[in-house]
């Protein structure tokens, strides 16, 4: 949908008289995002660029290239954020997936340019927050208690690879946009993947249990945070 919403405006701004405004609506409001896909196409000659489908969530926009690969990059480019910024979802997803039971896929980043991508794996799924209310509320307790764990050896996870990032405000590692982000297989309704870490870090555990359901009225009204929380302290007995 995504794809055919920004091809449409593209075309339209063509009609737009003035240069630099069309220059800026293309690139502020449009995220630049046609130069971003032929940057990929540019790069990537091998694949199938014909199925793509685009994202947009968060800071990023992104790229679903044949059912194969997801890249990401920032909305807008910002010479002023460094480059060690712009790199960090993937020290912390590298550094906690070896503690997830939830599969963490591995990023890669890759500098084309201006642009700097995320690249990784696909996974056919269907994210959770998508699914029916009552849907959810009939797996709502074997789906809680994977949640729960993921949380439980996330939070509380000690990787060296990523301690410089400890701050004073917080108590263990969050992902910080679960409710967003939990791939299912819809056959089972087994979580298989989290993605999208970017706004991962340091921070409370009343903020990772709240940001389960923060963003989705049909996880809330489930109950399953509920389920969440109940089985999150069955693992501190």
């Amino acid at each position: 949908m995504w794809m055919w919403f920004f091809r449409i405006c593209d075309f339209f701004c063509r009609f737009i008289p003035n240069r630099q405004r069309r220059a800026y609506l293309r690139q502020v409001k449009l995220y630049d995002w046609y130069r971003k896909y032929h940057t990929l196409k540019q790069a990537f000659p091998n694949l199938n660029f014909h199925k793509t489908k685009m994202v947009k969530g968060g800071w990023n926009i992104g790229f679903i290239i044949d059912k194969k690969y997801v890249f990401k990059v920032r909305k807008q480019v910002d010479t002023n954020i460094p480059h060690e910024k712009i790199i960090l979802q993937q020290r912390i997803t590298a550094a906690l997936a070896p503690f997830s039971p939830i599969q963490v896929l591995d990023i890669e980043v890759i500098k084309l340019g201006q642009y700097v991508f995320y690249k990784y794996p696909f996974i056919r799924g269907r994210n959770l927050n998508t699914f029916r209310y009552k849907t959810i509320l009939r797996h709502r307790n074997a789906l809680g208690r994977q949640i729960a764990e993921f949380i439980y050896k996330i939070h509380n996870a000690k990787p060296k690879e990523i301690k410089d990032l400890i701050t004073p405000q917080g108590d263990g590692w969050n992902h910080n946009d679960i409710c967003n982000n939990l791939i299912v297989n819809p056959r089972n309704m087994k979580i298989i993947g989290i993605i999208d870490w970017e706004y991962a870090g340091w921070g409370y555990l009343d903020t990772e249990f709240k940001n389960c359901t923060r963003f989705s009225k049909s996880m809330k009204n489930s109950g399953i945070g509920d389920v969440i929380r109940t089985e999150y302290n069955k693992f501190l007995k």
